[in-house]
């Protein structure tokens, strides 16, 4: 399956990519690709032994159902990194705490929340 997975976009295309993904493969080898309305399983029904073709597979099934979100695909998210603003205002924020270790955890924690609620990505 992960082989397939691989081979999906670049042989379907982003526009196909973005509206069905496999779902599964049957005992038989038929592959089971989920769509996001019954309107592209017809669609891509009436085209299914040309994309069949593409990939190496002997038959396709298309059915609406789930598809994975978008841009899941693409791997885990980057990490947020904190401005200088960010750092000055983390810091004036821990600053009244005494224990050296936990203020800087606090600060930390407060550099990359105020990273994180500027980051627009992340919403």
């Amino acid at each position: 399956m992960a082989e397939l997975l691989e081979r999906w976009s670049p042989a379907v295309g982003e526009a196909i990519a973005r509206n069905a993904w496999p779902a599964r493969i049957a005992r038989d080898g038929t592959v089971h690709v989920n769509t996001a309305d019954s309107v592209w399983a017809f669609e891509l029904g009436q085209r299914a032994t040309e994309i069949a073709a593409k990939l190496d597979v002997p038959r396709l099934r298309f059915a609406p159902g789930p598809l994975p979100e978008p841009g899941a695909e693409d791997g885990p998210p980057k990490p947020v990194q904190p401005s200088p603003v960010d750092e000055t205002r983390a810091d004036a924020i821990a600053s009244a705490i005494e224990d050296p270790s936990l203020r800087e955890t606090v600060k930390r924690a407060v550099e990359l929340g105020l990273a994180r609620g500027r980051d627009d990505t992340l919403i």
